[in-house]
């Protein structure tokens, strides 16, 4: 149950992570001087703890959206293997979010 607020709230999240990828086009459209200013933004630490939360929200609903489709096709309902595959979108979030920051 609780995985599926999550849900809601990382879509949520997504969804404000979109209007900072519009104001990044807004930016690199309106010219260099403003393209950097929101490059520097980006680059600060509350930027980048902002661009790491938009990507851990963006693995959490991906890995959590393959979990429902396995439920769609009628697998994984029994209470272990709910908790089990719970488990695995939080592993996954945490490896996949970890993987892709640690490669730049």
């Amino acid at each position: 149950m609780t995985l599926s607020v999550l849900h809601r709230l990382s879509g949520m999240a997504l969804t404000a992570g979109f209007l900072v990828f519009a104001a990044w086009l807004i930016a690199a459209a309106s010219g260099a001087e403003v393209y950097s200013r929101f490059v520097a933004t980006m680059d600060s630490l509350p930027g980048r703890a902002l661009l790491a939360a938009w990507s851990f929200a963006f693995f959490f609903h991906l890995t959590n959206g393959v979990r429902h489709l396995f439920w769609d096709a009628g697998y994984g309902f029994e209470k272990g293997q709910a908790n089990a595959s719970a488990w695995a979108v939080i592993v996954l979030t945490v490896i996949l979010t970890l993987g892709y920051w640690l490669t730049f």
